[in-house]
């Protein structure tokens, strides 16, 4: 049988970490949530624009494709600050890729969905919109340690929240071992 702390995030089937990142959290009404789907942000630019052709001139080719990577990094950090990215408030969060948990003032439902805007300190940053469903409510002296399982995720933004966890990991250890 399990337990609740198993039942709660993914059924621990991902590994965990705590971490400090940049998180906003909306409530979604039950009228907006059909049609929900976790997307990291940026993604509007097709395959197919950000490669570059290789030209007969080596030199010219490499020049060009370092020019077009400077140009992506820019609109990225654009799109980034247009979407709000830059300005969120910073969180403790115990995060793997079934879900996370969080503490805020504010209360939150058994069942609620919530969206989660964070940003995932890799190189470069990844930016995404997640949603979750409210799994578990624990009460605390100045308000409230909220968990919830990941919904309407593809694949592709779990990987980059477990490459994340990965990440922070290695940098827990190599912590410790100084």
């Amino acid at each position: 049988m399990q337990t609740d702390d198993e039942r709660y995030i993914g059924m621990r089937e991902f590994s965990r970490v705590d971490a400090h990142i940049p998180l906003e959290i909306y409530r979604v009404p039950p009228d907006k949530r059909e049609g929900i789907r976790s997307k990291i942000s940026g993604e509007a630019f097709p395959a197919e624009m950000r490669a570059l052709p290789d030209l007969d001139d080596k030199l010219l080719t490499d020049w060009l494709k370092m020019l077009n990577a400077k140009l992506d990094a820019l609109i990225g950090m654009l799109v980034l600050q247009r979407e709000g990215f830059c300005s969120l408030s910073l969180a403790d969060v115990n995060i793997s890729g079934g879900g996370m948990s969080f503490t805020s003032r504010e209360r939150y439902g058994i069942g609620e969905v919530l969206e989660l805007k964070m940003m995932l300190p890799l190189l470069p940053p990844v930016a995404l919109h997640a949603y979750g469903e409210v799994v578990k409510e624990e009460l605390l002296a100045d308000g409230c340690r909220s968990a919830v399982k990941f919904i309407a995720m593809e694949e592709e933004i779990r990987d980059e929240i477990v490459k994340f966890v990965f990440k922070r990991q290695r940098d827990i250890l190599r912590e410790m071992r100084k």
